[in-house]
């Protein structure tokens, strides 16, 4: 009886010891059909890039299986590739993840077996879906050759363009306390430097933080978190302590690539206009200033405008449909615009008028009331 129970306890122990290593430990496993590749690889985001850390090929199935021994207690970012496609799961020690998709896998992926790595799964389909519609309507765009039709595409592409962002920013604050939301805070659209604005995004940064940080305390992305929203802070104060006291260059091109100077209308009063053509009221801004600029332009006065606009699209149907007569140019930075902080615009629209001598003489001048300011000037 004593060997018996003697026997019971090493098996016990060994299961034991089997249980506690596979609990330190990762699975991914799934199938992937439908497209003619048969390699798979795993990678693992670091504080200094991606590292591919194992491959394997698929079996005839299509099934394909991970082991990630020795894992961290917190969820990871893992990216399983396939295709040209990267998959990003978010996983720690414990975990038995399953990871399917039928042709394109970042379109078409399924994942079970991850509470944060399904909940990322969430976020990442529809914003890919969202960055594939907005590539469909400029491809559509450019081979369309009506006006009509062109200025409802732009209005399409502006329309979608903002949805996907109020759809980014609500699984934020939504799922603020998961890594997801981390992962969410760091993906951009094309031509995109901010989620909203300087200011908006520190606050999703700080809100996203503040909530990661009691869920997962020790979670490396904490570091990354802290350190961006620092800088967010020193650049913003920078900015706030700047005043404009004289005209910087300012060099920009227009909707043909064609470069223009600032510098290039010396010897007029200068219109500096900061606009987007998609503020709501653009259209009854820039009318009012053609306007003016009808009757001044002869006598010595020319309009610069900057657009903020981050879509291509957009900006170039504006300036289109809108005629407008003077130099206007676009980065597509958005916010980030090097144009913009030369001139430490924190608000749209925003202009600077400026003399002949290039000195700053009004700020945010619109209306009557630069209409009398150039009548003085010029009479």
């Amino acid at each position: 009886m004593k060997r018996f129970f003697s026997k019971i306890s090493v098996v016990m122990v060994a299961l034991a010891a089997i249980v506690g290593c596979r609990s330190n430990d990762i699975v991914i496993e799934g199938r992937f059909v439908g497209l003619n590749f048969n390699e798979v690889y795993l990678e693992k985001s670091t504080a200094t890039g991606q590292i591919v850390v194992d491959s394997i090929e698929l079996d005839n199935n299509g099934a394909f299986h991970f082991r990630i021994d020795k894992a961290e207690a917190t969820p990871m970012l893992y990216n399983v590739i396939y295709g040209g496609d990267r998959i990003p799961l978010l996983l720690s020690r414990g975990e038995r993840v399953e990871v399917s998709a039928l042709g394109n896998a970042l379109a078409n992926y399924s994942v079970n077996g991850s509470y944060e790595s399904e909940l990322l799964h969430r976020f990442v389909k529809e914003f890919h879906a969202g960055q594939l519609e907005l590539k469909r309507i400029e491809q559509e765009y450019y081979a369309t050759r009506d006006d009509e039709g062109k200025a409802l595409l732009a209005q399409r592409y502006t329309t979608t363009y903002n949805g996907i962002k109020r759809k980014q920013i609500s699984f934020i604050v939504e799922n603020k306390e998961s890594l997801a939301s981390v992962y969410a805070l760091y993906q951009r659209l094309p031509g995109d430097g901010y989620l909203s604005s300087a200011e908006s995004d520190l606050i999703y940064y700080r809100t996203v933080s503040d909530a990661v940080s009691q869920r997962y305390p020790t979670s490396p992305f904490m570091l990354t978190l802290s350190n961006d929203i620092a800088r967010m802070e020193a650049r913003i104060s920078l900015l706030n302590s700047v005043e404009v006291r004289n005209c910087p260059e300012l060099k920009g091109k227009d909707m043909y690539g064609v470069e223009h100077t600032l510098s290039s209308l010396e010897g007029n009063y200068v219109l500096i206009d900061f606009w987007s053509a998609e503020l709501g009221n653009s259209n009854a801004l820039n009318a009012e200033l053609k306007e003016i600029y009808a009757d001044f332009s002869s006598r010595g006065f020319e309009v610069y405008q900057v657009s903020a606009d981050t879509s291509k699209v957009a900006w170039i149907t504006a300036v289109q449909e809108q005629k407008l007569p003077w130099i206007s140019v676009c980065d597509y930075a958005g916010e980030r615009s090097i144009l913009l902080r030369s001139y430490n615009v924190r608000k749209l629209p925003s202009n600077f008028l400026v003399d002949r001598e290039g000195r700053i003489i009004a700020k945010d001048i619109y209306s009557d009331a630069l209409r009398r300011k150039l009548s003085s000037l010029l009479n």
